[in-house]
């Protein structure tokens, strides 16, 4: 037999992992056969050693999910029981067709299934979301897949030059220089799905664009499909003039970590607004990741929970 302790924040926590009437609880007892106790915010976990280790990794994924919504749903212990046990997910995605031969985009994720979706059925998509649940790199496949298939004639790729703790004014070199730091992540996603000569014609002709969002001011784009990247640290006056550029033909995608606004104190995040400020406008899709959707690393989901948990502790 073998026994292991997880703690959590708070008794409202360990409320919602648990789940109204412990249904969630005797769930996952009977799902893994485990014994399931509590105790002083911590959680103990009784059983074979298998099953002791998925039951971790099931209150692991809730326990990420119950800090950052505060609830936990009947789907999230579904989906947690999935990834533990292996099963896939059960929200089917049809995968992006990009610009390799034979290379797919598959969705491993029903928070990224959704976020597929979404894309595909709206205008304009925002999605928020934790470091590593692949909201950059599902935004950039669906460019390259429709500038594939000719549905749009040219992708923008956008980027707020806000500094993450770090200064960039005094690099060398002149403008394409200093700000390639800030759209480095975007090109990445871009290589693993066009090949080196290809991008480089494309972005030569202008098919392919990377800019500041500061250039976006006085544009109005037909035809593209336009990716704000790291939109938590877009101003409110930066995100309206960003979602006032869509033109005739166009899609947009607007994708940002809520947790990870680098603006000063007395700003408000662009992508907290409007996450508020366009839920009821038809045509505008949202869609919210969680550690469960991260695919990185399997330490980066804890390490993400992990600085969640201290924040609520020991707040900025």
């Amino acid at each position: 037999m073998t026994r292991t302790t997880i703690s959590v924040v708070d008794s409202k926590s360990l409320l919602a992992l648990f789940g109204p009437r412990d249904e969630h609880l005797r769930r996952i007892r009977n799902a893994l056969g485990v014994g399931v106790s509590a105790r002083h915010d911590s959680i103990h976990i009784d059983g074979e050693e298998r099953s002791v280790q998925q039951a971790t990794e099931v209150f692991e994924y809730l326990n990420h999910i119950a800090l950052e919504r505060g609830e936990v749903l009947e789907s999230d212990v579904t989906k947690a029981l999935g990834v533990a046990t292996g099963r896939k997910s059960h929200v089917a995605a049809e995968p992006i067709e990009v610009h390799r031969p034979g290379r797919q985009v598959v969705p491993r994720s029903d928070g990224q299934a959704s976020f597929v979706k979404a894309m595909r059925e709206h205008d304009v998509v925002i999605c928020s979301g934790p470091a590593g649940s692949g909201k950059t790199f599902l935004a950039v496949a669906m460019a390259v897949s429709m500038l594939r298939a000719e549905q749009v004639r040219k992708i923008v790729l956008v980027r707020p030059a806000v500094e993450a703790g770090e200064s960039l004014g005094f690099l060398p070199g002149d403008l394409q220089a200093k700000i390639n730091p800030y759209l480095r992540p975007l090109l990445d996603a871009l290589r693993e799905m066009i090949d080196y000569e290809v991008l480089k014609r494309l972005t030569e002709q202008d098919v392919v664009e990377m800019i500041p969002l500061a250039y976006m001011r006085g544009r109005t784009l037909n035809n593209a499909f336009i990716i704000l990247d790291e939109a938590q640290n877009t101003t409110v006056s930066q995100m309206k003039m960003f979602l006032t550029r869509l033109g005739i033909g166009s899609r947009m995608v607007i994708s940002g970590d809520t947790t990870q606004i680098d603006l000063p104190d007395n700003r408000r995040s662009g992508l907290v607004d409007a996450i508020v400020r366009l839920a009821d406008i038809r045509g505008c899709g949202q869609v919210t990741l969680s550690g469960a959707d991260i695919m990185r690393h399997s330490l980066v989901a804890k390490i993400v929970a992990a600085y969640d948990a201290s924040e609520r502790h020991y707040p900025r």
